[in-house]
């Protein structure tokens, strides 16, 4: 491996140029792809095979007018006053001369009126789905009963969810990574040509997705997970083999030996980190998700050409940089090769290696102690898929939430809908009579609406109001009692679906696929790792390490987020359940990116072991040589996480701080403290293989030993670097 990837380097470095002009000519490809064949976006959070996909999919074979998306308009006369049928009939006219409307429901007619007849729901139904809904729908239906000016009106439902687009916030992320990368290289060229190296990578990324978009149904917030794990990655892995080339520079070696070096050992290193992404994120599709699949293989594509990208492109960028890339100082041809390392040992991370030496035990048990105690919040999380309840004050679906609890109650903006569907209209009516009297029996149901029958009567809704609203607990309790009442239910199938229905079904199913996705992907990721460290302790250790992590990163989430404690910092208004998706998509993509680091880190111990320091020495280089590498990795992929805390979307903003705090909890605490005290408890051990595994395993040779012992390091001390 290391052989191969250092001719590669050295490749792509003496033919910059054409690297450069292939590159650009792929970006503009995947650009005019994008721009030519880009399709809309989803919003839906469906399962197929769930029993809330069955009454949807039932609804749009049987009952196609009532398949379609939905608002709601919420009427308010003033305090004190009541709403007549003249006055809300402007209202429910321009409604139903929106394009696409099929109807909209005069609530005196469909009894939608509050008991003191301050409050009206106006139900609007649309022809097509939430995805074919266009910007110049959503505009009228939010204009509709603009011409009432004595009524407060609110427009809401899922047609008035945004789909999250890159913002302003999201620069800052970057701005901070930039500013990172300039006080780690101490040259604006290195930097920059680091982070736009990432960029390429993202730009290649993004646009494939979107070219593939009219093809693949994408969520929403597909592309905002790539955008932010292809920046991170990117970044990170640029930093990585960026720092190592100008460590080989300041050895004497000229510029195509030193990206050759760089790109056989810490290349390699990056490979394999890149790869243990990949089948972090790509192993989602095991949960059986259609969107969290899309999710999982978008953002591991992304990531997969952010790798491409730092072994091809970011060696040749380098060759047109020179040496430039080191810092102004050091750019003089005839300093003593070997003072740089010798003054690098002076620096904080051999400092902190020697520390942890000597305080391992002590920085163990309180690093397990600490990580242990905020992982405590977790026994109470709870998950549900995201209402307008948590959405910012003063976005309309939310003004409209709140204006709907006020006049009715939390219930009626959860509404559920059961399906019955019989083989006769004499077996469905019957059915769906014996139907509602259950429902509106069972605890937690405030009304059941009369059945409505398609034309053939053989499948009939029953819209059913809950007492409390779409996320709540008790909520979750009536669904679950509902559909156990109603199996006994004979000559007709009956399903239920709806928001909370939803939610639930999201959840069990992503709760069942979560065992069988942590054997696989752990199982995979262990094996890689120890293919890579030719050992048995590091891997294990790096992924009882990781447990550590998640706990602590869920603890803290929960107790901001579903708790609310310190939720003004950031920026959210209300508190709830996490999103179901949550804890699979960020055990997916922290536990990659915690492998990142360990390779980055015990790669360079590995290396140093190999080459003949005792196992102390090698943790204390280890510590010392790439321990500032990965804290300003660190620091920059939190920053990019961080920057889509800012976003008003919940989900996103819950998963960009959910990944913020991870990274900083693996990298600082996990990384740099615990693994290089238990490598320090372990000592020669760590590196121990069996006899038979070492021989069945193939040697990778990620320490680039081979690389060394077969290709002799060539130094041209007169010229630096050759352009």
């Amino acid at each position: 491996m290391a052989i191969l990837l250092y001719r590669l380097g050295r490749l792509s470095f003496r033919r910059r140029g054409r690297v450069l002009a292939l590159w650009l000519l792929l970006l503009a490809l995947l650009g005019g792809g994008a721009a030519a064949f880009s399709g809309p976006t989803t919003s839906k959070f469906s399962i197929p095979g769930t029993e809330s996909q069955k009454a949807l999919d039932s609804l749009a074979r049987e009952f196609p007018q009532a398949s379609g998306a939905t608002g709601t308009i919420v009427v308010a006369a003033p305090e004190g006053g009541k709403l007549t049928p003249s006055s809300v009939a402007p209202v429910t006219a321009e409604a139903g001369k929106v394009p696409g409307v099929l109807a909209a429901m005069d609530p005196f007619v469909s009894k939608a009126v509050s008991p003191d007849g301050r409050y009206a729901l106006i139900q609007v139904q649309f022809k097509s789905g939430v995805d074919g809904i266009t910007d110049a729908q959503r505009e009228a239906f939010s204009e509709a009963g603009a011409s009432v000016p004595d009524l407060r009106v609110e427009h809401g439902g899922e047609i008035m969810r945004g789909v999250p687009e890159v913002g302003s916030t999201e620069i800052l992320g970057v701005a901070v990574a930039a500013l990172v990368l300039v006080l780690t290289f101490g040259s604006l060229v290195a930097a920059g040509m680091t982070l736009l190296n990432a960029l390429v990578g993202v730009g290649a990324g993004m646009a494939g997705l979107f070219a593939l978009s009219s093809t693949v149904e994408l969520t929403s917030t597909a592309p905002i997970l790539a955008l932010m794990l292809g920046l991170a990655v990117g970044i990170d892995y640029a930093l990585f083999i960026t720092s190592r080339y100008r460590h080989y520079l300041s050895e004497g070696m000229d510029g195509e030996e030193a990206v050759g070096r760089a790109a056989g050992t810490a290349g390699s290193a990056v490979v394999f980190a890149g790869a243990t992404v990949v089948i972090a994120l790509a192993g989602l599709a095991v949960a059986g998700v259609p969107f969290l699949t899309v999710m999982g293989l978008a953002a591991a594509a992304t990531v997969a050409l952010a790798v491409l990208v730092s072994l091809t492109l970011l060696p040749a960028a380098l060759g047109f940089a020179g040496n430039r890339v080191l810092p102004r100082k050091q750019r003089t041809k005839d300093r003593a090769p070997a003072a740089a390392p010798a003054e690098s040992e002076a620096g904080f991370g051999f400092r902190w290696g020697r520390i942890v030496a000597r305080l391992r035990v002590p920085l163990l048990i309180l690093g397990v102690v600490g990580l242990g105690a905020l992982a405590l919040p977790v026994q109470d999380m709870r998950l549900a898929l995201p209402d307008a309840s948590t959405e910012a004050v003063g976005s309309p679906n939310r003004e409209a939430y709140d204006l709907t609890t006020e006049g009715f109650g939390e219930g009626f903006n959860g509404r559920l809908v059961a399906v019955v569907s019989g083989d006769t209209a004499q077996a469905t009516g019957a059915a769906a009579k014996e139907t509602a009297a259950l429902i509106m029996d069972t605890d937690g149901v405030l009304a059941v609406a009369p059945p409505q029958l398609n034309e053939k009567g053989t499948t009939a809704l029953l819209a059913v109001i809950p007492e409390t609203g779409p996320t709540a607990a008790a909520t979750e309790d009536t669904v679950n009692e509902i559909r156990d009442r109603v199996t006994g239910v004979e000559g007709a199938d009956i399903s239920l679906t709806g928001a909370t229905a939803v939610g639930i079904d999201v959840s069990e199913k992503l709760a069942g696929a979560l065992p069988v996705y942590l054997l696989l992907v752990v199982g995979l990721s262990v094996l890689l790792l120890m293919l890579v460290f030719r050992s048995i302790l590091v891997p294990l250790k790096a992924a009882l390490g990781f447990l550590l992590t998640i706990g602590a990163t869920f603890g803290i989430t929960v107790a901001i987020f579903q708790e609310g404690h310190l939720a003004d910092l950031v920026g959210l208004d209300t508190p709830g359940p996490l999103v179901s998706f949550l804890p699979i998509l960020l055990i997916g993509i922290l536990f990659g990116l915690a492998m990142d680091y360990e390779v980055f880190l015990v790669s360079r111990m590995r290396e140093d072991f190999v080459h003949g320091a005792d196992a102390r020495e090698s943790v204390v280089s280890g510590v010392g040589h790439n321990g500032r590498v990965v804290t300003a990795a660190a620091v920059i992929m939190t920053a990019v996480f961080g920057g889509f805390v800012f976003m008003p979307d919940p989900i996103i903003k819950s998963i960009g701080f959910a990944l913020a705090i991870g990274v900083l909890v693996d990298a600082f605490v996990v990384r740099m403290a615990l693994v290089p005290a238990v490598m320090h408890l372990l000592g020669r051990a760590a590196w121990w293989l069996p006899r038979p595994v070492d021989r069945i395993l193939p040697d990778l040779d990620i320490e680039g030993e081979r690389l060394q012992r077969e290709i002799p390091v060539q130094r041209d001390p007169a010229e630096l670097v050759k352009t």
